[in-house]
């Protein structure tokens, strides 16, 4: 559970779940951190009273990496079978079927860039810097850096970033898309807090079926992508939300509809 962890912090309120890493100084993320953060994820998936999430680090730092000092004892064989649950705990926040901010102060890199790869929208501080420099170290990135960094800028400038490990300033990053908004450091949360709680009274089976076809869709050829959401459409007509929706926009007009998130 949430309360049972030391590096990973769950506040819920209004509903807007914040997940906080928090193991000073610089949030590396270990074996524990990948661990409670896998658990912490389960537990906002499931609650109903979680509509949106904000991931978050701290006012200096988001996640300044996977722990070095932890894997630089690890052998090949060790990494074989750490590298699928290094992986699978960023694929959770991923799969998260509701809406997830990142909201990104300070230092994201490596696993911390990774992580906020992870989230639907990203916000980012002034002095953020963004990067994946595994390639220093003599590795990849392993939590999915090389497939969803290329997917959101490109191919290019994903080569560019990941074979030079270079660091990717507020500005840069705004500019090729791997964050959507730059404000002041200190507005970061308060930014990222008001874009989730945009979804505190939204109709929550047709955000999470939007989510689901877009992320999938991705994933496959035009044509599957297509049947994907014309299934996820047609099945949103079995939800109380879209009689409520359609009931209120033919009584009321359009923005009024007080959905129950059923």
């Amino acid at each position: 559970m949430a309360d049972q962890a030391e590096f990973v912090r769950l506040e819920v309120a209004d509903g807007v779940a914040t997940i906080r890493l928090d193991r000073p100084k610089m949030n590396a993320i270990s074996i524990q951190v990948q661990q409670e953060l896998t658990a912490v994820v389960a537990e906002v998936v499931e609650r109903d009273d979680v509509k949106a999430v904000v991931l978050t680090g701290g006012e200096r730092v988001f996640a300044a990496g996977n722990d070095v000092k932890e894997m630089a004892g690890m052998s090949h064989t060790d990494m074989v079978k750490r590298s699928g649950p290094l992986q699978a705990a960023v694929t959770a926040v991923a799969r998260i079927p509701k809406p997830v901010v990142a909201a990104v102060n300070g230092y994201a890199l490596g696993g911390g860039c990774e992580l906020a790869l992870a989230a639907d929208v990203r916000v980012a501080g002034e002095r953020t810097v963004m990067g994946q420099p595994e390639v220093l170290l003599g590795i990849i990135p392993g939590a999915g850096g090389t497939q969803r960094l290329s997917r959101l800028v490109g191919p290019s400038k994903a080569k560019d970033i990941i074979f030079t490990g270079r660091f990717v300033k507020a500005d840069e990053a705004l500019a090729i898309g791997l964050v959507d908004k730059v404000v002041p450091d200190e507005s970061v949360l308060e930014e990222a807090t008001a874009w989730a709680r945009q979804f505190a009274g939204a109709a929550s089976y047709a955000v999470r079926a939007a989510k689901e076809c877009i992320d999938r869709g991705l994933e496959v050829d035009l044509e599957t992508g297509l049947e994907i959401e014309r299934m996820q459409f047609a099945s949103l007509f079995a939800t109380r939300d879209r009689t409520v929706g359609m009931s209120s926009f033919v009584e009321n007009g359009p923005g009024k509809a007080q959905f129950t998130g059923s």
